[in-house]
């Protein structure tokens, strides 16, 4: 018979007078001084962040915790609709969109970065490795995550914004210049311009504070995740599912009429 691995867990423990999660007591040393932003960084690093780390942690945190009527707000608010006392499942009903096209394709452009560069530290022509990057991507016939935008043209405004704090707190490295590149060559090589978007933004920070790519997508749910309590409580309030539904009947079913 063979020999059962022994689960273990490094997270979290409890006593009947104390939690502690990741060697930090919960009530003494976490409550009414780490911010839910930093609380994360924790949960992903194994320790709390510095000043500047946490300034940019929360900064790219923050970006895609909001953005209007997106597919996944569209689905927690039908969701709701159909299940209003489940709010958990109009949430994760949000959540499972988040994929390569909209908010996670962060993990994807996080991929393609440190699988490009492993080593951040070794000396590397950016510009030669972006048309690397660019030309396999165009050969295996696959778009190129983290560059442009539907509605931001021709910048998003998040991008320059996220690269400007981190390089204000010593963390715009060979990443940040990769993605700046991939996104020039792209351009160049398509002829139009293909500027670095907020996911593409975020794939380059996260991997400048060390976050694997294969985490990554996980700052989008965390952040996303708030959002969509938010688009919970205002469909409650002021309901547009149903709305939304009749739309979509009445104009998907126009032909047969």
């Amino acid at each position: 018979m063979a020999k059962r691995k022994q689960l273990r867990t490094d997270i979290s423990w409890s006593t009947e007078d104390t939690i502690t999660i990741k060697g930090l007591d919960l009530c003494r040393d976490i409550m009414g001084k780490v911010s839910l932003g930093d609380m994360a960084f924790l949960e992903l690093t194994d320790r709390l962040p510095n000043e500047r780390e946490s300034r940019v942690f929360n900064a790219l945190a923050v970006i895609l915790v909001e953005h209007g009527m997106t597919p996944s707000a569209i689905v927690t608010r039908m969701t709701i609709c159909g299940a209003p006392e489940a709010m958990q499942a109009a949430v994760a009903a949000g959540l499972n969109g988040l994929g390569s096209v909209f908010v996670g394709s962060m993990e994807n452009a996080a991929c393609l970065l440190q699988t490009a560069l492993p080593d951040p530290s070794a000396t590397v022509d950016t510009s030669a490795l972006a048309r690397q990057i660019v030309a396999q991507q165009m050969r295996d016939g696959k778009s190129i995550p983290g560059i442009g935008h539907h509605i931001h043209k021709p910048v998003d405004p998040r991008a320059p914004r996220l690269f400007e704090i981190a390089e204000d707190n010593g963390f715009s490295g060979p990443y940040v210049a990769l993605m700046n590149a991939v996104a020039d060559e792209a351009g160049r090589q398509r002829g139009k311009s293909l500027p670095v978007n907020a996911t593409g933004a975020i794939a380059a920070v996260a991997s400048e504070l060390k976050i694997p790519w294969d985490i990554v997508r996980g700052i989008g749910v965390m952040a996303r995740a708030i959002g969509l309590v938010a688009h919970v409580l205002e469909e409650l309030r002021d309901p547009m599912a149903r709305e939304i539904k009749a739309m979509v009947e009445e104009q998907a079913t126009a032909h047969h009429r």
